[in-house]
């Protein structure tokens, strides 16, 4: 997979396996927290909501599980991969444990959700089990198994939105922070395991999100992604029935906060996205000129098969909306090779798709059947390996190409960067993304530090990074 930089990334690889760390003064007598992330943002996100929780009764993060006295997994159940490598590091901990008896571990999210009598009565690799909605319980669980008991919680909820704890902001670079804007999800997409793991859609309260926009604003932060499963579909209204807040308000209510706070969000259904949303991102400069859209399929009947509810000449039809409202708009998408029973004519309507929108960046994966899903109970994995392999290799190279073009499109031009920290390569360089989500690369100026914006003149690019200095 062409790795294009993107900061709401549906697996960011270079983040799986993450060990979040909050930088605060270390008690001696503090218990030790070890969390440990796979999978989309929702769960990095997640797991400052557990780092919060836990704060308050004590304990402190540290990067280092041989020093823990709780280890956590916060894990996904979307690709197999992930779940592999999370029953790896399991096998890790267990180690661990046979040296430290009091040690406890836990899994946390997706997969604690779907697999929890595996984990806790068949391998008997942990002992305590939290699904995503159940994090307040945790002080609670934890207590349990210091008692000798095994401790589960999976219960999935209709209210439960974390609106009134403020995430600690772990490994954080204090310029760009996600904000879970609903939970769950009410789209039922044959192929995803996410309406089961996380429960139904609900949206957190407004108010709440503007104010935690604020707090990051006020602490450094100039750049918030809202959050969701389906940022679309996000509709708040107060319990006394006065006041509803749709999400083309809410990029309004966001953006109003600051100027210089740059708003982006993800994730976007193509039946949802509207037409006042994309107003409001053309009323906005601050609001990025950046959309994710899925598409999954170019083609009406794999689209029916997936039960994303829109066809090829809707999604076509929300294209050319963003590209007339929003001109010049980025825009990014997931697709998928080798679906069930899709024909070699259905993948070349994938392929003319991506010739149509010419997509910024595309994260693209073969099929891969998930249990208790629509798809793997009613229709048959019947593509062979051999041919996802090489349909999915003629998507990333048609991408590959449409990446290169879209990003020569900005060499010559001044772009706005907000500067994220210095470049893995060379501390004498910065990085930072323009407008469009595209990373870049200009060497470091004095008197020009991380968390300031800077215009940088694009000199030059890669097919995934641009590449200039500032002016």
């Amino acid at each position: 997979m062409i790795d294009l930089q993107l900061p709401d990334k549906t697996h960011d690889e270079a983040r799986q396996g993450e060990a979040l760390i909050l930088d605060t003064p270390v008690k001696a007598d503090a218990r030790k927290l070890y969390i440990e992330s796979y999978g989309c943002a929702m769960n990095f996100a997640d797991s400052e909501i557990v780092a919060s929780i836990l704060s308050e009764t004590g304990f402190e993060t540290t990067g280092d599980y041989h020093q823990a006295d709780v280890i956590f997994i916060n894990t996904c159940s979307i690709r197999e991969n992930a779940e592999t490598r999370v029953r790896n590091r399991l096998s890790q901990f267990g180690v661990e444990k046979r040296r430290n008896p009091k040690l406890i571990v836990g899994v946390l999210g997706c997969m604690a959700e779907r697999l929890k009598s595996k984990f806790l009565e068949e391998e008997r690799l942990v002992d305590v089990v939290v699904g995503p909605d159940a994090y307040r319980d945790l002080p609670n669980l934890i207590e349990q198994v210091e008692s000798g008991h095994k401790a589960v919680n999976v219960l999935l909820s209709r209210e439960e939105t974390y609106a009134d704890i403020s995430p600690v902001r772990l490994n954080s670079n204090g310029i760009t922070a996600f904000i879970s804007i609903t939970r769950g999800c009410n789209n039922m997409c044959s192929f995803c395991v996410v309406p089961f793991t996380r429960g139904r859609e609900r949206s957190r309260d407004a108010h709440s999100i503007v104010e935690e926009a604020k707090a990051l604003f006020e602490g450094g932060y100039r750049e918030v992604t809202l959050l969701g499963q389906n940022v679309d579909s996000y509709t708040w209204t107060s319990e006394d029935g006065t006041e509803t807040v749709n999400f083309a308000q809410l990029l309004e209510l966001t953006a109003l906060v600051s100027p210089e706070l740059r708003v982006r969000f993800s994730t976007s259904h193509p039946k949802d996205i509207t037409d006042e949303v994309l107003y409001t991102i053309a009323k906005y400069d601050n609001i990025c000129n950046y959309i994710h859209l899925p598409v999954q399929s170019g083609n009406t009947r794999v689209l029916e098969l997936m039960n994303r509810t829109y066809t090829r000449e809707w999604y076509i039809n929300r294209i050319d909306a963003i590209r007339n409202i929003i001109p010049g708009c980025a825009i990014s998408t997931d697709i998928i090779a080798g679906f069930c029973t899709e024909t070699e004519e259905e993948h070349e309507e994938t392929l003319s798709m991506m010739d149509y929108v010419q997509y910024d960046f595309a994260y693209n994966f073969t099929y891969s059947e998930r249990p208790g899903t629509l798809a793997a109970r009613k229709l048959e994995d019947d593509i062979p390996e051999e041919v996802k392999k090489r349909r999915l290799a003629e998507i990333l190279a048609k991408q590959q190409a449409h990446s290169l073009m879209r990003l020569q499109e900005w060499v010559g031009k001044t772009v706005r960067v907000l500067i994220e920290g210095t470049s893995k390569k060379s501390d004498k360089d910065y990085c930072g993304r323009g407008d469009s989500g595209a990373m870049a690369i200009f060497p470091a100026i004095e008197g020009v530090k991380p968390g300031q914006y800077a215009n940088v003149f694009i000199e030059k690019c890669t097919s995934a990074t641009l590449i200039g200095r500032i002016v």
